[in-house]
């Protein structure tokens, strides 16, 4: 290689002096960086070995990781993924029902100094409008701790959604039934008036309210005026009660129930710690999609390591169902009145593996997390084959299940509601969900203010008319 190079070096030397040394470098480069060099290794000792550039072992850098965690670990507003305005209803839609009472000066509760408490048993399954609205009131405090997907703020102009603080679900549970000589149930007219005051509203005129978020969790919340609030996100528990011109997945959410099992803490159990191999307990009788409970009863009541009997935690409280739960492989999660239950949210805070039959259940944040790592999907059709259901969870072997039962305790927490709420947890998520929509929904409002211009004008137009007319009658008089 070198005697060849020499010639050829000479030769273009006869060219100016800086074309030459050009050359030159270029001829001398290859042996600066060929890895041996006349029979001997070249190594580069100016340089440390390269685990040494870890930010592991770089105290700076470790201390700007440290930072970042803090971040991750307190709510910084300007951070915020989503904005969000919140109207400032009357106590009746929200705390008031809770028993607050307020002193006037603010709707509001002070939940820096007492938190108003939610009642429990069966309304805490559909409780995500307090969560989510405790949330949004603790956003802007400076000492808040936890994360914050979501800030409030107090220009509606500012902010991507309008969020609606109306505890539906509570109302529905609460005050749905009419008593005579009433014609109307209290619930249907905080619904009605709900309308009017939104339809009045400057943010529902800008959009039409397709930025507006409506709290409806439980099956029969906002049955009043659903029609009337349909170009709104829905925050549901399933589309079981909807018409998809109301409610479907391109514009509404699917929230997780708040579960009401213990949450399985320190689980240690594993394959060979779960004696039953089939849990459920629950009503068996039910309408529509539920039918398949009586069906799979009779087929399973008799079946060795399998758990199916009638009963809710109503009737036999929570504890029994932990129990139950904690020690059983496989826990049922089928149709019931509507697609959904809240045994899915109970099996995955006991790391029971859930077993899903319903065909028409729509999952929280499947756009995101694959329930397939943790579940098992079975068609209502072959549920209701005799022997399917057992042969196929006996054929899971041991290194599935166990796969399942960890990837549970991984998740478990996306699903969990607190306050202050926690990084990841079901406030956050569904948070999180909202602003995954928000481009959507920035869509259709710009689309829907096209023609915006022109209706203005022919506005404008007709009251410079009208002007016109009344400056001629004057002159004429």
């Amino acid at each position: 290689m070198a005697s060849r190079s020499i010639p050829l070096l000479l030769h273009v030397c006869q060219q100016p002096l800086c074309y030459c040394i050009v050359c030159a470098i270029l001829l001398i480069l290859p042996y600066l960086f060929s890895s041996s060099y006349g029979g001997k290794p070249v190594v580069n000792h100016a340089l440390p070995p390269k685990e040494d550039f870890s930010v592991f072992k770089n105290p700076s850098a470790r201390s700007r990781e440290h930072e970042v965690n803090k971040e991750l670990d307190r709510c910084i507003p300007s951070k915020a993924l989503l904005k969000v305005f919140m109207y400032d209803l009357p106590p009746e839609y929200h705390f008031g029902m809770l028993g607050w009472k307020g002193d006037g000066k603010s709707v509001w509760p002070d939940i820096r100094s007492k938190i108003p408490s939610y009642p429990g048993a069966l309304n805490l399954q559909h409780s995500i409008d307090y969560w989510l609205t405790l949330d949004l009131l603790s956003s802007t405090f400076p000492d808040r701790s936890g994360p914050c997907t979501a800030v409030r703020v107090q220009d509606s102009h500012e902010a991507d959604v309008v969020f609606v603080p109306f505890f539906s679900s509570l109302s529905s549970n609460r005050y749905s039934k009419i008593h005579p000589p009433e014609t109307q149930s209290i619930d249907q007219l905080l619904q009605q008036k709900l309308v009017k005051y939104l339809t009045a509203q400057e943010e529902w005129k800008r959009s039409g309210g397709r930025d507006h978020i409506i709290l409806a969790h439980h099956p029969n919340s906002m049955l009043e005026t659903r029609m009337d609030l349909s170009p709104c996100m829905f925050i549901l528990s399933d589309f079981g009660r909807y018409i998809p011109q109301v409610a479907n997945l391109e514009k509404d959410i699917i929230a997780p129930y708040k579960h009401l099992i213990t949450t399985f803490i320190n689980d240690s159990s594993a394959f060979d710690g779960r004696p039953t191999l089939l849990y459920f307990q629950g009503g068996i009788d039910r309408k529509g999609g539920g039918l398949v409970r009586r069906e799979l009863f009779d087929l399973l009541k008799n079946e060795k390591d399998v758990h199916f009997s009638s009963g809710s935690l109503r009737e036999n409280g929570t504890l029994g169902a932990s129990r139950g739960m904690h020690s059983s492989k496989f826990c049922l999660n089928i149709a019931g009145d509507t697609p959904s239950s809240n045994r899915l949210f109970d099996a995955i805070a006991s790391h029971c593996v859930p077993v899903i039959i319903s065909d028409d259940i729509e999952l929280p944040y499947e756009d995101v997390l694959d329930y397939s790592n943790f579940c098992i999907f079975v068609p209502t059709s072959n549920a209701t084959k005799k022997g399917f259901l057992v042969e196929l969870l006996r054929s899971v072997s041991r290194e599935e299940w166990n796969r399942m039962w960890k990837r549970l305790k991984e998740v478990e927490g996306y699903f969990e509601y607190k306050y202050p709420s926690k990084k990841d947890d079901a406030v956050q998520m569904i948070w999180q969900a909202v602003a995954r929509k928000v481009p959507a929904i920035r869509q259709k409002v710009h689309k829907s203010q096209r023609f915006t211009r022109f209706d203005m004008a022919d506005s404008e137009k007709s009251e410079l008319l009208e002007d016109d007319q009344v400056a001629t009658d004057s002159s004429e008089v």
